[in-house]
């Protein structure tokens, strides 16, 4: 496969969280790949503006007291950058000025800490619907992957995934009948290209497949030995 046509695959939902606050970063971090997210964690403003510009997030989660270039001012050379992912602004700060300030700078939601989990997944769903340019349901075969309940069927009958699962069955439905290299895959799937096991790809296929495709005649995950992974009605 050419190289040149990895630019063109289509991500699974990815997030950026900025916060300085490691426990609470990390608690985000947990909770949205739980959530079947891909999460790329940052401490520190510039980072986050430098990242914001050389990836494609979905939702920019986003700390006002940060070390370097504070929230307010990350938000506001985001969009001086002409980046239009919608922000979620936490802070500890609840006065209306300071929301108003936020909001005014390109914020497109606003959350004060301490925050029930439940509200921020809540928050986020709103802005993807807001955001979306493309079908909320994927469908291929008798197989349907809601990304926005983040619920996958067969037949009708309700699948039940892992994270992991549901991230990789989303990145190849996104891609459907489009060849996906073990490569392209962990690049696009961050808490994969972090995990230590080297046949980690494999794994899931395997376990996505014991799930989706064992009890039906037509398979839909296919492997192209040395090449990579596909979803397809097809026969590959």
């Amino acid at each position: 496969m050419d190289n040149n046509t990895y630019r063109y695959f289509i991500t699974p939902m990815r997030i950026l969280v900025v916060e300085d606050d490691i426990k609470i970063a990390s608690f985000i971090r947990q909770g949205l790949q739980e959530e079947s997210y891909s999460v790329d964690v940052t401490y520190h403003g510039d980072e986050a503006i430098y990242l914001a510009q050389i990836n494609k997030y979905d939702i920019i989660i986003l700390d006002i007291m940060l070390p370097g270039s504070d929230g307010m001012e990350v938000c506001k050379k985001i969009r001086d950058k002409n980046i239009t992912t919608p922000i979620i602004m936490l802070t500890a700060r609840n006065r209306l000025e300071d929301k108003i300030d936020g909001l005014d700078r390109g914020a497109n939601d606003y959350l004060t800490k301490p925050f029930a989990f439940e509200e921020l997944l809540a928050r986020i769903r709103v802005q993807l619907r807001n955001n979306s340019t493309s079908s909320v349901v994927i469908e291929i075969a008798d197989l349907k992957i809601d990304l926005n309940r983040r619920e996958v069927t067969r037949a009708g009958q309700k699948i039940t995934l892992t994270s992991k699962e549901y991230a990789l069955l989303e990145l190849l439905a996104r891609n459907k009948k489009r060849l996906l290299s073990e490569t392209v895959i962990k690049d696009s799937i961050s808490d994969m290209a972090q995990d230590m096991m080297s046949n980690i790809i494999s794994v899931y296929i395997y376990r996505l497949r014991n799930k989706i495709d064992k009890s039906h005649d037509t398979k839909l995950i296919h492997t192209v030995r040395g090449s990579g992974y596909m979803l397809s009605d097809e026969h590959v």
